[in-house]
């Protein structure tokens, strides 16, 4: 991913309210963020624990969504999947969030939801070094990054109605 300024990142969000990006919180580590080794950029308000936000680059553009987590988690005990990354790992740390669609479909109430890691952390894994689970087989770590981003912006894309 190219690097952003917070002012680029603020305005690459296609479906927050004003108010939910009014008060978007950036984490501190997007300013260490080393923007060649992203795929996928995300992370979970501290104010707003429900609410988090994906940064997804989309034929060389940068587009941001605001998603929802929802308020249960799977039980424990249990495996479960990100749909993003693809990684397999504990029920509880992965959860179903939502994003409202863009424009009059979001504004009737629209939305789409997928699995995705809890933490919103799936470029940071897909860069592992060895598996989080016995059980999980991985590809290689270019063919997990380029899953990762490809998987990202289509979901990014069935946010914006392309």
């Amino acid at each position: 991913m190219r690097p952003l300024t917070e002012d680029e990142i603020r305005a690459s969000f296609v479906n927050g309210s004003a108010d939910e990006l009014e008060h978007l919180a950036l984490p501190v580590r997007i300013m260490l963020t080393e923007w060649e080794n992203v795929d996928v950029v995300g992370w979970r308000d501290p104010k707003a624990r429900q609410r988090g936000y994906l940064l997804v680059e989309r034929d060389g553009e940068v587009n941001g969504i605001v998603v929802r987590a929802a308020e249960t988690t799977m039980p424990r005990g249990r495996s479960a999947q990100c749909s993003l990354c693809h990684t397999l790992q504990p029920a509880d740390q992965v959860s179903l969030f939502s994003a409202r669609r863009a424009g009059p479909a979001g504004e009737r109430g629209d939305s789409v939801g997928t699995y995705i890691c809890a933490d919103l952390s799936c470029s940071d894994t897909v860069h592992l070094p060895t598996p989080l689970t016995p059980l999980e087989v991985r590809a290689r770590g270019t063919a997990r990054s380029a899953g990762l981003a490809r998987r990202a912006a289509g979901f990014v894309g069935s946010v914006i109605g392309s």
